[in-house]
């Protein structure tokens, strides 16, 4: 008897490997699935503009990142005390407009020589509402808290969704190496703030141009993660405390599905050790001049040494950094 309606991600022919850089961009799930990448070692860069949620901004993130386009002072606005721009998260925020120039444009920079050596690309979106700011008739990614009169918010239209995906593919296969491999996903997270109709209408509309984009390319896939969380996991235990959030537990268990589907062996190999390290690391005794403790610490360098025969790139930099 089947008590549950499982979700599957299909294998995918091509595969990690352990060397391959991996960008990614969107909402803040995409961030958790990056952070599980960048604990398994892998080369990962994440959200060069801070989360971002709707197609029309990500594009415009992109487009900057493909073009090294960098930011002035009149692209930014002044509020509270604070210089902004409005395609960034607040962490881009500062007092004055050369400091959060220079975090913007190092973090394009940085970017946009990651995404030269990238093999694999993974976009989250979150929503297709987006609000556009009046005084400059602008299309933006984050309201940073201006009051909201100063913005109108409409759902994009179907047109505007396609159009803009299509252009990020077109700008990342433009800047990425040949084979580039771009993985769409929709992020299980409620915007409850669109009313819960709202929120399913804005999703409905995300998939549906998603999988008419992806059928356009044969290097463009769709990751059901939405669907997984949705129709798999349909259950609050596996959401955080606000009931909207998916949990550590279901996140894992979409992380677990996707490195099934598209990592190699080696990299399976690879990634599950540097987990374990991980782990290990977080251990803290409570007298580390302990002969134990020492062997323990110098079994961990023995298999941090052993895994960098693995990879060109340096792992666990900053394991032991008295050394």
């Amino acid at each position: 008897m089947k008590f549950r309606t499982e979700v599957n991600i299909k294998d995918s022919t091509v595969k990690m490997q352990p060397e391959d850089c991996i960008f990614a961009i969107g909402s803040c799930f995409s961030e958790e699935i990056s952070a599980l990448l960048a604990t398994g070692q892998l080369q990962t860069l994440s959200n060069p503009f801070g989360t971002i949620f709707n197609p029309y901004s990500i594009n415009t993130s992109v487009k900057r990142l493909h073009d090294s386009a960098f930011y002035d002072q009149e692209d930014l606005v002044a509020y509270d005390d604070q210089v902004i721009s409005l395609d960034h998260h607040t962490k881009f925020n500062s007092r004055y407009a050369h400091q959060t120039l220079e975090l913007i444009n190092h973090g394009i920079e940085e970017a946009n020589l990651f995404l030269q050596n990238t093999k694999w690309v993974i976009i989250t979106y979150g929503t297709s509402f987006v609000y556009e700011f009046l005084p400059k008739n602008k299309l933006v990614a984050n309201c940073h808290k201006i009051p909201g009169k100063f913005f109108k918010k409409r759902l994009l239209t179907n047109l505007e969704l396609a159009d803009a995906m299509y252009e990020t593919v077109t700008h990342l296969k433009d800047i990425c190496p040949e084979g580039v491999q771009i993985l769409f996903t929709v992020s299980p997270v409620r915007h409850t703030r669109d009313g819960m109709e709202g929120n399913t209408l804005s999703k409905a509309k995300l998939i549906t141009a998603v999988h008419e984009v992806t059928e356009q390319f044969d290097d463009c896939h769709y990751l059901p993660a939405y669907e997984i969380l949705m129709d798999d996991l349909r259950d609050y235990r596996f959401y955080k405390d606000d009931l909207i959030h998916p949990s550590n537990q279901a996140v894992q268990y979409i992380w677990e599905k996707f490195g099934s589907a598209y990592f190699s062996d080696q990299t399976m190999d690879f990634v599950e050790e540097n987990f374990r390290i991980s782990r290990a690391l977080a251990h803290r005794p409570s007298d580390e001049t302990d002969p134990r403790y020492q062997d323990f610490l110098e079994n961990l360098k023995g298999r941090i040494a052993l895994q960098q025969t693995f990879v060109k790139h340096t792992v666990f930099s900053d394991a032991f950094p008295q050394q």
